[in-house]
């Protein structure tokens, strides 16, 4: 069971460091991410503030999956 839990650990941070950064590049060129000066609106900013949260969350699950694997 502790082998499965660090897999899949594992594979959520994968999946996280696939998925949003790409999600983010779409968003960034959504019509709506800037204003009409060129300045970046609350909605781009609240995509990015959501992605920068994702990626601390599979950063942690990277580390506690190696560590449920690699511990004795």
């Amino acid at each position: 069971m502790t082998v499965f839990a660090g897999i899949l650990l594992l594979a959520n941070a994968l999946f996280n460091v696939v998925t949003w950064p790409t999600f983010l590049k779409r968003v960034a060129r959504d019509e709506r991410a800037r204003d009409a000066a060129g300045r970046p609106t609350r909605f781009l900013r609240v995509h990015q503030v959501l992605v920068g949260i994702a990626m601390v969350l599979a950063a942690a699950s990277a580390v506690v999956g190696v560590w449920v694997l690699v511990a004795p």
